[in-house]
């Protein structure tokens, strides 16, 4: 039996996607919790394996060669994890390319974009002091709108993100679509996308990985030290 992966890991989207990815895989994995309300991503021995001071981040004892490997950024740990089992990378070179550029397009638009919407309509108004701003909420909201329209036109021809197969694709995009309400948007106009959502969360590796220290959430609008750590860079 293989050694486990030592997955580095809180329960966020981002976080997320390795967990799923690791129980649909069926690879054993243990897990670190890194507290990012806390400040565990500022510890000397994290920054060894994740120098962005970003969870997630994944130890393989068994990397290339057979030798151990530290990977941080959550796309970068799920294209490794698909080439070392050879499972949900796409069955094809052409179907590949379509899940890197799906891929490519949750972590340069979808997450970022999500992350902000998420951060001026719920966080920004209740910090000290308060930062309620129209244009930022417009803004992101907006924008995470324009990309969930591409979502569902993309979902209308295809059962998954990259084609007719679960991926990875599908993995890195789902942890931050299913928070679509947080971002004040509508499934009322994407019945591609709600379908696609409610397949997905279906599957029992997403069921388990979603699960994964789901007791350790909370809420950060009032808790003032976390939202200092989170948005501010202050311990």
């Amino acid at each position: 039996m293989q050694n486990p992966i030592d997955l580095y890991y809180w329960p966020t989207p981002n976080g997320r996607k390795i967990s799923i990815a690791l129980e649909e895989m069926g690879l054993p994995y243990n897990v670190h919790l890194i507290n990012i309300g806390a400040g565990d991503q500022f510890e000397p021995e994290f920054l060894k394996i994740s120098p962005n001071n970003r969870m997630p981040a994944i130890v393989d004892p068994e990397g290339p060669d057979g030798k151990p490997i530290s990977i941080f950024e959550s796309g970068a740990i799920l294209q490794y994890l698909a080439r070392k089992t050879g499972q949900f990378g796409g069955p094809t070179e052409r179907d590949r390319i379509a899940v890197d550029q799906w891929l490519m397009w949750q972590m340069g638009g979808v997450g970022p974009m999500a992350g902000q919407a998420h951060h001026f309509l719920k966080y920004a108004p209740s910090m000290e002091p308060p930062n309620d701003l129209p244009y930022a909420k417009e803004r992101y909201r907006n924008e995470v709108r324009r990309l969930y329209g591409i979502l569902n036109k993309q979902l209308a021809d295809h059962e998954f993100v990259a084609g007719d197969f679960f991926s990875i694709a599908d993995m890195a995009i789902w942890p931050w679509a299913k928070g679509w309400e947080g971002q004040e948007q509508t499934l009322d106009d994407k019945p591609h996308m709600a379908r696609w959502l409610d397949a997905v969360g279906a599957r029992e590796g997403v069921k388990r990985g979603f699960a994964v220290a789901e007791d350790q959430r909370s809420d950060l609008q009032g808790d003032r030290k976390a939202q200092d750590l989170l948005f501010k860079g202050k311990r």
